[in-house]
């Protein structure tokens, strides 16, 4: 049975997917060095796939870190 395109969700595929293909797999094995040409394709070992989200939050958060760590490091050097 087929799904009618009028219900057919544009771009499905590019949502976060919590399983990945062989390739995909392979793919990110390459990426972190754990993964040579002539390994074995069949029980490849886990790879970690986490959702990365950027939210206007996080940013904030990431802004308020970098000026404290500046302003620790300005009164550091006017102890000294």
């Amino acid at each position: 049975m087929s799904i009618d395109r009028s219900l057919k969700i544009k771009g499905a595929l590019t949502r976060h997917r919590n399983v990945l293909s062989r390739n995909e797999r392979i793919e990110a094995l390459k990426n972190e060095e754990r993964w040579e040409e002539g390994d074995d394709v069949t029980g490849l070992p886990k790879v970690a796939h986490r959702k990365i989200s950027t939210s206007k939050h996080k940013e904030e958060k990431v802004e308020e870190t970098e000026e404290g760590a500046e302003a620790v490091e300005t009164a550091e050097d006017t102890e000294s």
